[in-house]
């Protein structure tokens, strides 16, 4: 499965304690992520990402392409809820861009480890046959 991790800028820290968390159940998956997010997680926990740019530098818009392509099987995208609504737009399109194509999201730890665990006991495998 295909796990897209995205994270705000305080919220970091959480995405790489949650990675190391949940290490052994990503270790089985294709993990994708913005160039930071990417380069933070894989220094803790030594699994590979497949990083796109800095998000500022379109990164955000590189994972919104996958997302919206249906080559996303769950997203995570642990967001800081007193961001400024204006760089909050990327957000508002991912969630759409998952609800138009079925992709399971997390936007808090809390629904991320439900996902996580949702994942290792194969309730998201209907994801490989809805994206083929």
């Amino acid at each position: 499965m295909n796990i897209a991790l995205i994270a705000h800028d305080n919220k970091k820290k959480l995405m790489q304690n949650f990675c190391i968390a949940y290490r052994p159940i990503l270790s089985k998956h294709q993990i994708y992520a913005t160039d930071t997010t990417g380069r933070l997680v894989e220094d803790v926990t030594g699994l590979r990402v497949h990083r796109a740019l800095a998000g500022h530098l379109g990164g955000d818009r590189q994972l919104s392409a996958q997302i919206n392509g249906n080559e996303m099987d769950v997203v995570i995208f642990l967001r800081d809820p007193q961001q400024d609504p204006q760089r909050d737009q990327s957000f508002i399109e991912i969630v759409k861009m998952c609800d138009n194509n079925n992709i399971p999201v997390a936007t808090n730890v809390a629904t991320a480890e439900a996902l996580i665990m949702a994942l290792e006991r194969g309730d998201l495998d209907w994801r490989t046959l809805y994206r083929s």
